[in-house]
């Protein structure tokens, strides 16, 4: 039988040009081999090539862009997935294809590893792109103002430099199951009828785990959560704090469930019982009507328990009652932007009710205007080699007034009440992008972690505690008061007495007139920071993303100023090259 003639790779193209070709005699050769009965070959479909460059704070849009990767790779497809970080690896004049999937950090920002990406986008070396055919998944959550910015941006900038859109972006919340398996289903076939004569197979729209999303052996994971049993709740807060912050414990045996280090524990809350019972008043219901589940009908209650968020309303909601409320209609009027941000402030969706007590509504008919309850993601605060089988958080307990009326956060105060130390929670692991100790033990590293921020780095510091790392440990933390509000005292303290904790600095912004955080304790200790850096240390932050961690950052780039000797812009450079080595890393919200 004589052989398929192939392209060989010392052939002058490129290697999507010799995929292309290879596919291209393969199919030949098979229609006019002697063996093959005339009419039963069809031209084999050559592989298309496609680029997934993802944008990732917290590691769940690369899991996402891996498993897109998978379904493209059955519908004849040869994807690359690329970290956002590493876009300069590519020869983009080269490619043809590109998806791109990224979150949004804080409010409206990039996350760290697309940054230098989209510095680069925006500068005339972005030409390089002009040719693509591209689409744009973005994550996002509506909480935040500048609602999945991030990919916005990128999709009107590739849309600028001229490049083809194949499909329309699309804005996921942070139930992103359905929308990114919509968009997949969509976008995947226009590839091959963008890029070649022969268009590739439909993309499959069937489950999950037809499509191509990974699997695991174990039962347990996002699409099933694990029911782990509660196994502590204890308040870390003195008395007199003004703060409820609670460390947990929940038992992982027989779940199958393997976390590292750096990543996040995902929790399924349920809503305030009382609220739920508030709710179904103000709309006039007994919580008995049947209205649509996650899988058949279930009742009103168990609906505004379970599945669907009562606390925020939705801009669904906002518009469908102003149309029957003059004062709401005029707050929706764009102008009036900053006006409406700042009446929402402290309202939920029982003060939307309440404001239109004319305005009646269906069951069915509410529930289609409220969004799902999403699940929350926590820092765990645990190492799986120092707590086998168990996986430990720290979250701050929300509670406060507003409006005449005494507010609670869904998650925090879901584990704080209603668990009790013998119930289950919902869980289930969130790996993290790159948010990991060194992977060298003798490297040094230096974590900023204030408030519940700590939660990861007690978690570093008792991993490199068992594996007996030889690197130097400095920690930066800061609260209110020192009396009250010094979470894992003992533990940090005699971590220090022993030498595993190199360095603890801390900052207690009201134990003084003037405030001091620990960005001030950065400053102070200015040239040693710089001499660990140059020492090669890595660097962590975690916590507000909004406030502490820009000011961390300013403060990071004045050490570089300062102790280097180097201007802004070359302390600019500095600091992103610690963030392309991954040396700077944050695990901010």
């Amino acid at each position: 039988m004589a052989e398929i003639p192939y392209i060989p790779e010392n052939a002058p193209f490129n290697h999507h040009q010799r995929l292309w070709l290879n596919g291209y005699l393969a199919g030949m050769f098979a229609a006019t081999r002697l063996d093959v009965p005339a009419g039963d070959a069809a031209p084999a479909q050559p592989p298309v090539p496609l680029v997934i460059l993802y944008g990732s704070q917290t590691g769940t849009s690369e899991a996402l862009a891996r498993r897109i990767a998978k379904e493209a790779k059955a519908n004849n497809i040869v994807p690359r997935v690329v970290d956002a970080a590493e876009y300069a690896s590519v020869d983009w004049k080269a490619e043809t294809n590109l998806f791109v999937v990224t979150s949004t950090y804080g409010d409206g920002d990039m996350p760290d590893n697309a940054q230098a990406f989209w510095d680069w986008l925006k500068s005339d070396s972005g030409t390089a792109m002009a040719h693509l055919n591209f689409s744009v998944l973005a994550l996002g959550d509506t909480a935040y103002e500048n609602f999945c910015a991030a990919g916005k941006k990128i999709d009107e900038r590739l849309e600028q430099l001229g490049a083809k859109r194949l499909h329309p972006r699309t804005d996921c919340e942070l139930d992103y199951e359905a929308a990114a398996k919509s968009w997949t289903g969509a976008v995947l076939p226009k590839i091959g009828q963008a890029s070649s004569v022969f268009p590739t197979a439909p993309a499959n729209a069937g489950t999950a785990k037809e499509s191509g999303e990974t699997v695991s052996d174990a039962p347990y994971g996002k699409q099933n959560p694990f029911p782990a049993r509660l196994l502590a709740n204890r308040r870390l807060n003195g008395d007199g704090s003004e703060k409820e912050t609670r460390h947990y414990e929940f038992s992982l045996e027989g779940s199958g469930l393997s976390y590292e280090a750096g990543d996040a524990l995902g929790v399924l809350p349920a809503n305030c019982l009382a609220l739920v019972d508030e709710l179904l008043a103000a709309l006039g219901c007994d919580g008995e009507e049947a209205v649509p589940g996650p899988s058949g009908e279930i009742s009103l209650r168990n609906a505004f328990t379970n599945v669907w968020d009562i606390c925020k309303p939705t801009a669904e909601l906002l518009r469908h009652v102003a149309e029957h409320s003059a004062a709401l209609r005029e707050l929706l009027a764009p102008e009036r932007k900053d006006d409406l941000k700042n009446w929402l402030w402290g309202r939920g969706v029982i003060d939307v009710v309440l404001a239109s007590p004319g305005l009646k509504f269906q069951p069915v008919e509410f529930t289609a205007l409220l969004k799902k309850l999403a699940p929350r993601l926590n820092s765990i605060a645990s190492s799986p080699r120092a707590h086998p089988g168990q996986v430990h958080l720290t979250i701050n307990t929300v509670r406060y007034e507003a409006h005449g009326r005494a507010r609670k956060g869904v998650g925090s105060t879901f584990l704080a009440d209603r668990v009790g130390d013998t119930g289950t929670v919902k869980v289930f692991v969130q790996p993290s992008h790159g948010f990991k100790p060194p992977t060298r033990g003798d490297l040094p590293m230096i974590m900023v972690g204030p408030g519940t921020g700590v939660a990861p780095f007690r978690a570093f510091l008792h991993e490199r505690r068992v594996t007996q790392a030889s690197g130097r440990n400095w920690l930066f933390f800061g609260e209110q008061r020192a009396a009250h509000d010094f979470y894992y005292r003992d533990e940090l303290e005699q971590m220090l007495a022993d030498g595993h904790l190199s360095k603890l600095s801390t900052a207690f912004s009201r134990d003084q007139a003037d405030k001091i955080y620990v960005q001030h304790r950065m400053l102070e200790s200015a040239a040693e920071l710089w001499k660990w850096l140059e020492d090669g240390a890595h660097f962590y932050v975690c916590g507000d993303a909004q406030r502490m961690a820009k000011d961390v950052d300013a403060a990071l780039h004045k050490v570089v100023e300062t102790e280097g000797g180097r201007s802004p812009e070359a302390a600019q450079e500095y600091v992103k090259k610690l963030k392309s080595e991954k040396r700077y890393q944050r695990d901010v919200y």
